[in-house]
């Protein structure tokens, strides 16, 4: 399995991932997040890939006080094969780089698998609240 960054050819190929996935919102246009994401720190999104295909997907981000994680989707018929974990590490490790104290994420409450995943790779909830203002409609 190859990570890298992602290509602006695997357009097609992460939307459909994330579609797969469920990851996909009416409110949210995945041209539009993606275009958004390539003009800030472009390189922090990656891709896996396996036998020439994409197979997962993470954005990441560093704002000076916490890194993000966004969009990590992993294939559904390779879940609980290691490709999340692998593709969450190499970002991570991205972020511990560039000095990164804190990595934070969100996750819908009712996505118990994905609550189950961060939970075994490391991550905890935090006791906050998750607030948002959208300022462009999609």
């Amino acid at each position: 399995m190859l990570i890298r960054p992602y290509q602006e050819n695997d357009e097609t190929a992460v939307i459909a991932l994330w579609e797969k996935s469920g990851l996909t919102r009416p409110w949210n246009d995945p041209q539009k997040d993606i275009v958004r994401k390539l003009k800030v720190q472009a390189d922090w999104f990656v891709v896996a890939e396996q036998d020439q295909q994409i197979v997962a997907s993470v954005m990441a981000g560093y704002d000076g006080h916490r890194g993000w994680i966004n969009y990590l989707a992993v294939d559904p018929l390779l879940q609980g094969q290691g490709v999340g974990r692998r593709i969450m590490h190499y970002v991570e490790q991205q972020l511990l780089e560039f000095g990164c104290p804190k990595i934070n994420l969100q996750i819908r409450k009712s996505n118990e698998e994905a609550i189950s995943f961060y939970r075994k790779i490391g991550y905890s909830e935090d006791e906050v609240l998750s607030f948002g203002k959208r300022l462009i409609p999609d």
